[in-house]
């Protein structure tokens, strides 16, 4: 059967590096006996490493090509291939609430969309890891006081350690893309309650680094609920990217007493 036609419109760029994909592959070798799933598995570079270590994997590919590809050459996937948008998928059904591994080299043009879903998901997902574009890996694993910091770095580290990895060049891949690509991998934390209001939280931090180049201070004004001052405490005399995810839990109990 003919190769795979990469597609522009769904973001796709088809590794072709066998020892990437190994690596990529083995981030999950701390989960064995968790069920995992693949996001895009275009003509199955990682799958079949996947499948030599979760022999029960199960594939989400949105691309209709490509679903064929898997059906006409990765016969041990029959009936574990979903065509559907990954982001519309409901991972509480996926396996009956078990907890699982969720692994991919993903789409560029929404690989933040997917973490999103992920963590959407956080009860269930106990590792997320793969390959994405790098500046937006960087993101991920962003620390405070750094550049790269920003709204899915703290809402991500608020439940999950992540790790950036290692990082991949752009002649590895077909067709080439324009940026190079890094390798995460996302674990669970032991985090079960922020303390704090889990939707108040999301909104200061979405609301802090909409205004990323201003003080705290001049970007919650907004968002002070009736009769709350502005809160005395140091912390907003900074900008975002500098705070921890504990001190964005002190600033969200500061800003919404009536949350706790």
């Amino acid at each position: 059967m003919q190769q795979v036609r990469p597609k522009k419109a769904l973001g796709q760029h088809f590794l072709t590096d066998l020892d990437v994909a190994r690596r990529i592959a083995a981030t999950l070798d701390d989960f064995q006996g968790l069920p995992v799933v693949e996001v895009g598995p275009g003509m199955g570079v990682l799958t079949q490493f996947l499948l030599e270590k979760h022999p029960g994997l199960t594939v989400v590919e949105i691309d209709t090509e490509s679903v064929a590809w898997l059906n006409g050459n990765m016969p041990s996937l029959k009936g574990r291939i979903l065509e559907q948008d990954f982001l519309n998928l409901d991972l509480g059904e996926l396996f009956h609430g078990e907890k699982m591994c969720v692994i991919g080299n993903y789409p560029y043009n929404i690989s933040s969309q997917i973490f999103f879903h992920v963590l959407e998901w956080k009860d269930l997902v106990a590792c997320c890891s793969g390959m994405l574009q790098k500046e937006v890996a960087e993101r991920l694993a962003a620390k405070p006081g750094t550049k790269a910091r920003g709204i899915l770095s703290v809402l991500l580290q608020a439940w999950y350690d992540v790790e950036y990895l290692f990082t991949v060049n752009e002649n590895v891949f077909n067709p080439p893309p324009k940026v190079k690509s890094g390798v995460v991998r996302l674990v669970r934390n032991s985090v079960t309650e922020l303390g704090c209001d889990p939707a108040a939280f999301k909104n200061v931090v979405k609301t802090t680094f909409g205004q990323r180049r201003k003080t705290i201070r001049n970007s919650i004004r907004a968002i002070l609920p009736p009769g709350v001052q502005m809160p005395d405490t140091p912390l907003t005399a900074m900008r975002p990217e500098q705070l921890s995810v504990d001190q964005f839990i002190e600033l969200t109990n500061k800003i919404f007493p009536a949350t706790r």
